[in-house]
């Protein structure tokens, strides 16, 4: 079947969304932000989003970028958000369909801590480069990998993390500490760890009523502003493919975990025991509203090899709950009861070869030539077909907008995995239709800050507190170069200038929101003492290597 005809098969049949995923988070969640229980109160090892796609300005490289702790604020210093040091970050990819990692990438995070007992600071001058003698606080971590079960191989060390963003004043030029951060490794790996700006995005307002009942409470990006961790890791495809040959099997399953030490002592130090799961993702809003309040923990803790083991979760795929609120709220009828097409989309991928509703073929790893049938295993995993061209304009509905390298087929950081569920949800998987009392989903259709077209893509973290007034001042890039590259011609979108414009040409883009900060009393008093601390310490910044170069083995 050519892409062509496949595009048009699928339509908005091959939605790996729909109810599968629901509408999205609770008040305080979104995406994987907060989802279950016992990682809410754990948020350094709290995965919020995964992505992966093949590299639009790198052919032949595929790139994973994996979130963790959701709802930065900007200004939560004085500890701000660094990485756990006694907990492993893992991206895991599945190339045979048996639901067990083939590759595996761990990260392991350390701290280098000037402070003591002699100041609370972060920084306590200007910080123009990652080893500034202001910045007290660092991190650096190592990168292993293990392939095809074999021992984890140590691909660098003594990496440097990009730090939280303290502010403008402390950090004038953050655009040049993430391209230090950015590192090549042998092999042609590309990998980056830092804070960045939070890149998903949707209103909120979907727990009151459904965004109001008649779809009026929406139009607000309720993450804008906020910042996470993430990690960003770039590969090439023979590192990833089964037998190391994409061209006959494309395909492959993609889920982050993050593990702890077994047992921890009160005060948070670890005290062995081994380590264990403590969170889980890989497609977006899959804990968040289709697994139960009583699984969410057990989901975040569970292998891919035992989700089609667990009745209670097969059967929320296959009657699941917020189609019905739909029905009840805006009365559309919900779809009929089980969901097969469902169970394909979200155990197996989209394939001829599972005995599925959808008779067509775009991301199983049943689909790879060397997989062995018999050993195939129904999981839950972000899938990718590598095969399926980079789109010279991508279109932020995916599959839905018949762009095939779009969520579900892997996930961009532009897909709008919201409102393509929102249609799903309602039966346009199965139907082929758009539902017109849906069309505008939430009303929030891009990030509001645009993303750059080269490694690691993401945009630079906000330095301004979310609760402040807007102000076109508060919206100008930070002094100095290293900004991300916000044009589209690497198939990234860059945010609009106008939102009356983008209406007008039919742009999914939105308005920025800008932000202005102030002081007043006491507050203003310390402020201007501290900038004139700062002033005194200000120096001519320092020359620093090519950030771009491979690390020692």
């Amino acid at each position: 079947m050519t892409l062509k005809r496949l595009a048009a098969t699928l339509g908005v049949a091959a939605l790996l969304a729909g109810s599968v995923y629901g509408l999205g988070p609770g008040s305080a969640t979104a995406s994987s932000h907060r989802e279950a229980p016992l990682i809410a109160a754990d948020p350094a090892v709290d995965n919020t989003d995964l992505y992966a796609f093949v590299s639009p300005e790198r052919p032949g490289y595929l790139t994973f970028i994996a979130n963790w702790q959701p709802f930065e604020e900007p200004n939560g210093g004085p500890n701000f958000f660094p990485f756990a040091t006694d907990a492993t970050y893992l991206i895991k990819v599945d190339n045979d369909g048996d639901a067990r990692p083939d590759a595996v990438f761990r990260w392991k995070f350390q701290n280098i801590d000037k402070r003591g007992n002699s100041t609370f600071l972060y920084n306590n001058g200007p910080v123009t480069s990652l080893d500034d003698e202001n910045l007290l606080f660092r991190q650096t971590y190592t990168l292993e990998s293990s392939f095809n079960g074999e021992p984890f191989k140590t691909r660098a060390q003594g990496v440097p993390v990009a730090p939280s963003q303290v502010g403008r004043a402390s950090m004038p030029d953050y655009g040049t500490l993430r391209d230090q951060a950015t590192r090549t490794l042998p092999g042609g790996w590309k990998t980056f760890a830092g804070q960045a700006d939070d890149p998903f995005f949707l209103d909120l307002q979907v727990f009151d009523l459904l965004y109001g009942g008649d779809l009026s409470e929406t139009g607000t990006d309720t993450l804008a502003g906020y910042n996470v961790n993430t990690i960003a890791l770039q590969v090439p495809f023979s590192d990833v493919a089964l037998r190391g040959d994409a061209a006959r099997n494309p395909v492959v399953g993609i889920w982050t975990t993050t593990e702890r030490d077994r047992i921890r002592a009160a005060d948070g130090s670890s005290s062995g025991g081994g380590k264990v799961q403590v969170s889980r993702l890989g497609n977006p809003l899959v804990n968040e509203v289709v697994v139960p309040a009583g699984l969410k923990d057990t989901f975040n803790a569970t292998p891919p090899e035992r989700d089609a083991k667990i009745p209670a979760l097969v059967k929320r795929v296959t009657n699941p709950e917020v189609p019905q609120l739909l029905q009840q709220i805006y009365q559309i009828p919900a779809p009929a009861t089980p969901r097969n097409d469902l169970v394909e989309i979200f155990l197996t991928g989209i394939t001829t070869k599972a005995g599925g509703p959808i008779k067509a073929d775009l991301n199983s790893q049943l689909n790879n030539a060397d997989v062995r049938a018999g050993k195939f295993q129904p999981s839950e995993q972000l899938r990718l077909n590598l095969s399926v061209p980079v789109a010279g304009q991508p279109n932020r509905l995916g599959v839905l907008g018949g762009d095939l390298q779009g969520f579900p087929n892997g996930r961009r950081l532009t897909d709008d995995v919201v409102d393509i569920e929102l249609q799903a949800l309602v039966g346009a998987a199965q139907t082929g239709k758009l539902v017109d009392a849906l069309a505008t989903g939430d009303g929030v259709d891009a990030n509001n800050t645009g993303f750059g077209d080269r490694f690691p893509y993401l945009a630079l973290p906000n330095a301004v507190a979310v609760n402040t007034s807007s102000s076109p001042a508060a919206s100008a890039p930070p002094v100095g170069a290293g900004l991300p590259d916000a044009s589209q011609s690497g198939g990234i979108a860059a945010p609009a200038a106008n939102l009356a414009a983008a209406e007008s040409t039919d742009s999914w883009m939105t308005k920025p929101v800008a932000y202005a900060t102030g002081a007043t009393g006491f507050g203003a008093l310390i402020l201007a003492l501290g900038l004139f601390a700062f002033m005194r310490r200000r120096r001519r910044p320092r020359v620093v290597a090519d950030p771009d170069q491979t690390l020692p083995m």
